[in-house]
C-alpha cells in the first residue's frame, strides 16, 4: 500500500505564493505518474498538472499554465506543486495522486487552498 501525505495549503491572498508537497510513503522510483488534481465547491475534481518519474516530462492544465510548477525530488520521496500568481479561481481542495508501474492509483487526503480576491 503506497500512503500519500500532503501539506502547504493555506489562505493567501490574489497574486501570492504557495507550495504543495506530497510525501510519498515508499521511494517514488517505484512510480510511473505523480499529479496533482483539485476539487472546488459543487465542481467535479479536475487535473492540474503531472509529472512523469522517469524522464521528468510534465503537463500543465490551461489555466495554470505558465504559474503553477511542478516537480519531483527523489531523495525525499516528494512531489511539489510552486503555485504563483495565484487567483481566486484556483481556490480549491488540491490532491496528490501517484500511479504505479502496474497502473494502481493512490490518493492523498487533500489540502485546502483558499485564495482571496
Amino acid at each position: 500500500q503506497v500512503q500519500l501525505v500532503e501539506s502547504g495549503g493555506g489562505l493567501v491572498q490574489a497574486g501570492g505564493s504557495l507550495r504543495l508537497s506530497c510525501t510519498v510513503s515508499r521511494s517514488i522510483l517505484s512510480l510511473n505518474l505523480m499529479g496533482w488534481y483539485r476539487q472546488a465547491p459543487g465542481q467535479q475534481r479536475e487535473l492540474v498538472a503531472t509529472i512523469r518519474i522517469a524522464g521528468g516530462s510534465t503537463y500543465y492544465a490551461d489555466s495554470v499554465k505558465g504559474r503553477f510548477t511542478i516537480s519531483r525530488d527523489y531523495t525525499k520521496n516528494t512531489v511539489y506543486l510552486q503555485m504563483n500568481s495565484l487567483k481566486f479561481e484556483d481556490t480549491a481542495v488540491y490532491y496528490c495522486k501517484v500511479v504505479n508501474g502496474r497502473g494502481n492509483e493512490y490518493w492523498g487526503q487533500g489540502t485546502q487552498v483558499s485564495v482571496s480576491s
